[in-house]
């Protein structure tokens, strides 16, 4: 089915990285990948099936990085893909856009200030609608067939990320899954959202900690008041087998607000990583990646996995529509 999945999207990038990417999964017996490059989407009807196409942009061509190898030169290329494919989208040129993993001390050494496609893409949207960017929340959501989870922090330090629970971070994030579910799902209802925790046992009433009672049941109470369905705090190590939905049984709920990264993407992705995909939650475009990260250890070998990418654009295309 990936070939009909894909059907209308593109590459934006250097066709000379892309053809070099292609002869790496070259097997015998199978059928090669050409690489097709266009100037325009005007120029992707006429692309042929079973083509890849490439969008070039001027800035990269000329510029083969090493395999698996951090680079400034890297850094600055993956953000100038995004940045095109964003800017793009924001117009309305494109309906989504479908990110690779990007490698973060790349980023660093590129002299880039943000820490992820996340922070990248939430300054660009504040840019493009002239507002600072914190008037334009942004969350994570990883899902799979069987658990979606949304976070209150990304990246930042777990110390930080303690520090970050607090009412208002929790009520918007509430905020911000309620309405991307709402648009992005086909519920005849409004989505069940389930809450965790942020200490064992979801603070065993006051035992093992108070923010369950002074911060997050209060923004919980806050988001039923106005008229979300949202139940908790539970337990952090059972909310998300309660929430897994699976051919034998539904989940109780359709996600899982979780408290901090590991906390929420970790069961997720012990689920298995060819199947999860990122999407970034409050943008005002279409945003997916694979869960999984660059992966340089198997740069340039043609062994990777390709499962997760096929579902972040599938993904994507669902939201989209």
């Amino acid at each position: 089915d990936a070939p009909q999945d894909l059907r209308g999207a593109f590459v934006v990038g250097d066709v000379a990285t892309l053809r070099r990417a292609a002869a790496c999964v070259e097997r015998p017996g199978l059928p090669s990948l050409p690489v097709a490059q266009i100037d325009g989407l005007q120029d992707l009807a006429r692309v042929p099936p079973r083509c890849l196409p490439v969008l070039q942009l001027p800035e990269l061509a000329g510029s083969l990085a090493p395999w698996g190898q951090v680079s400034a030169g890297a850094g600055r290329a993956a953000v100038a893909c995004v940045l095109w494919a964003a800017r793009a989208a924001l117009r309305g040129e494109i309906a989504g856009l479908v990110t690779a993993p990007l490698h973060k001390e790349a980023l660093a050494a590129a002299g880039v200030d943000f820490p992820g496609h996340t922070e990248l893409l939430q300054a660009e949207a504040a840019r493009h609608a002239n507002v600072p960017m914190t008037q334009m929340p942004v969350r994570m959501m990883l899902a799979n067939d069987e658990l979606r989870t949304v976070l209150v922090s990304i990246h930042v330090s777990l110390r930080d990320a303690i520090a970050a629970v607090t009412f208002d971070n929790v009520l918007q994030t509430l905020r911000i899954t309620h309405a991307a579910l709402s648009r992005g799902m086909s519920l005849s209802r409004r989505p069940r959202i389930g809450v965790a925790g942020l200490n064992p046992h979801a603070g065993e009433g006051g035992l093992f900690g108070r923010e369950e009672i002074e911060v997050i049941a209060p923004a919980i109470a806050q988001a039923r008041a106005e008229d979300l369905d949202v139940h908790g705090p539970y337990a952090p190590d059972t909310v998300f087998m309660r929430a897994r939905a699976t051919p034998e049984r539904p989940g109780e709920f359709d996600v899982v607000v979780a408290m901090y990264h590991d906390q929420g993407l970790i069961p997720v992705k012990y689920l298995g990583v060819d199947k999860g995909v990122n999407v970034t939650l409050g943008l005002p475009l279409v945003r997916t990646s694979p869960d999984h990260g660059t992966a340089f250890d198997i740069a340039g070998q043609g062994v990777a996995d390709a499962s997760s990418l096929i579902e972040a654009v599938r993904m994507a295309r669902r939201l989209a529509g």
